[in-house]
């Protein structure tokens, strides 16, 4: 408002207050110790099943039985033996190292050795892309 009278200066002193504890800042280890200090009366109180997962371990389930006496052995499907020797012949077929075959697929090497050695998970996608690569058919021989 420039120009509609005489500014002044306001001299009034202006105070900044923090905002009282909450209660979390009210247990931190450095009030608590200063209270203990000062004499204060302290009271700690240690909640039921405080820092334990009883909840979700404690109660048996139905299938707990069945889980124990289940003695079947899981595991993940493996590359065959035929399928192995098959891309191995087809990549010594055209001449191709495991890194030419794998870059001409846009895999990573290791997945080629992996696939020849038979410690992959046979994956239907990078198949397709090994027959496409080598001209030959690797499924459904039968």
């Amino acid at each position: 408002m420039a120009g509609v009278g005489p500014m002044t200066q306001d001299w009034e002193p202006v105070v900044i207050r923090k905002r009282a504890p909450n209660s979390a800042a009210k247990r931190d280890e450095k009030t608590v110790n200063a209270a203990r200090r000062s004499g204060a009366e302290i009271e700690s109180v240690r909640k039921f099943n405080a820092a334990t997962n009883k909840a979700a371990s404690s109660s048996t389930s139905l299938n707990t039985k069945r889980l124990d006496d289940d003695t079947e052995n899981l595991a993940h499907e493996r590359v065959p033996t035929e399928l192995k020797k098959a891309i191995m012949q087809a990549r010594g077929e055209k001449k191709l190292t495991q890194s030419q075959l794998a870059q001409l697929i846009n895999e990573k090497p290791q997945v080629i050795q992996e696939y020849e050695s038979g410690k992959a998970i046979p994956n239907q996608q990078i198949l397709s892309k090994l027959e496409r690569a080598l001209g030959a058919k690797l499924r459904g021989k039968k």
